[in-house]
């Protein structure tokens, strides 16, 4: 009973799958016909790239956080204090 199909079952279908509309792309990628790939070798007029110098990382300058300006802050941006239990579900590593 169930494996055949009945003509007026399969007729809707087909009027269902012929208003489908061929996919049109809504996002243009760029040709990238003169990057060349990463598996080919570079060429013999292209010289390697020269290494830059080890430049150490600076501090951003600023007021470092301290408990002052943190003490500042007004209770909605505050952290909330953990409880007991709290610290001690966190200690165990979760439910018992």
């Amino acid at each position: 009973m169930g494996s055949k199909v009945s003509s007026k079952m399969a007729a809707p279908t087909a009027r269902i799958i012929q208003a489908v509309r061929p996919h049109a792309p809504l996002i243009k990628f760029p040709k990238r016909t003169d990057i060349p790939k990463p598996n080919e070798s570079p060429s013999a007029a292209a010289p390697p790239p020269l290494p830059r110098p080890h430049v150490p990382l600076a501090p951003i300058p600023g007021t470092p956080d301290t408990l002052a300006s943190i003490q500042l802050l007004t209770a909605r941006y505050r952290r909330r204090p953990m409880t007991v239990d709290e610290m001690e579900y966190i200690q165990r590593g979760g439910p018992e």
